[in-house]
């Protein structure tokens, strides 16, 4: 629904919420308790009592992460109020799929008024974090007729994802983003697609697409011009959807509305 902290709300009985649709159940639940926790020091602070939303303090915590992963610092509008709304259906055709195209890509991001430019630059968000082995299996097993595996996959890589995710394994098992560098926020995720080191069809195909190429191409040279593109997209990125007024509140619990 945008940028409301409707991601942190709870499913109750009589509500199935974001969280809970399976595009959303590889986010880390460590990540929602620093914002509640962040919440709740906020809210027992002498004077700022029902003054800051989760949404803010969610896309505050975004910027953090960023510079503690060594990435860069950036400055983050705020005045965000909270969603009023959560539901598993919303999610549906809203969030980029690890198989989708350049033109898929393209066209998802555009409904929020973000470039071609700001969804390469977003893609490489997947610098830091990690997949369960379910979104890759395709990749590496049942490609298509012609190919078990993707021939567009680094064959070093490949091995190593087949390791890491056996045909029987749990589904749910982890595995990082970039295989290089997995904890540090850097260019090296196009570094990797350089070298067919992307982990899903959506990060590979904006090397293997050549309107995408030239500028993967510019940001596995130059990490200033990377991390300037990154500034200008998440900004854009965390105006989407925002609440303000009567459409949004201040929640004393970001996990519930």
């Amino acid at each position: 629904m945008g940028c409301d902290a409707s991601v942190m709300i709870q499913s109750t009985p009589n509500n199935k919420a974001e969280k809970d649709h399976p595009d959303n159940v590889s986010l880390a639940g460590d990540g929602f308790d620093v914002v509640i926790k962040a919440k709740k020091a906020i809210e027992a602070t002498p004077g700022c009592k029902n003054k800051v939303s989760c949404a803010d303090i969610l896309a505050l915590a975004t910027r953090d992460v960023i510079v503690a992963a060594k990435g860069p610092s950036y400055p983050v509008e705020l005045g965000r109020r909270d969603g009023l709304v959560s539901t598993a259906a919303s999610v549906t055709g809203n969030l980029p799929g690890p198989n989708d195209n350049v033109d898929k890509l393209n066209k998802l991001f555009a409904k929020n008024k973000l470039t071609q430019e700001d969804m390469v630059a977003l893609s490489a968000a997947h610098t830091l974090g990690f997949a369960h082995c379910s979104k890759v299996f395709n990749r590496i097993y049942s490609f298509n007729r012609t190919h078990s595996v993707d021939p567009t996959i680094n064959k070093a890589y490949v091995k190593e994802l087949q390791a890491a995710c056996p045909k029987k394994v749990d589904p749910r098992i982890a595995i990082n983003m970039d295989p290089v560098t997995p904890r540090t926020f850097d260019n090296v995720y196009f570094k990797n697609l350089q070298q067919g080191k992307g982990l899903f069809t959506s990060d590979q195909v904006l090397f293997t697409d050549r309107r995408s190429r030239p500028t993967v191409d510019a940001w596995a040279k130059s990490s200033p011009a990377f991390n300037a593109a990154f500034i200008k997209a998440m900004t854009k990125l965390g105006r989407v959807g925002v609440k303000v007024g009567r459409n949004g509140n201040i929640r004393r619990d970001c996990g519930a509305l």
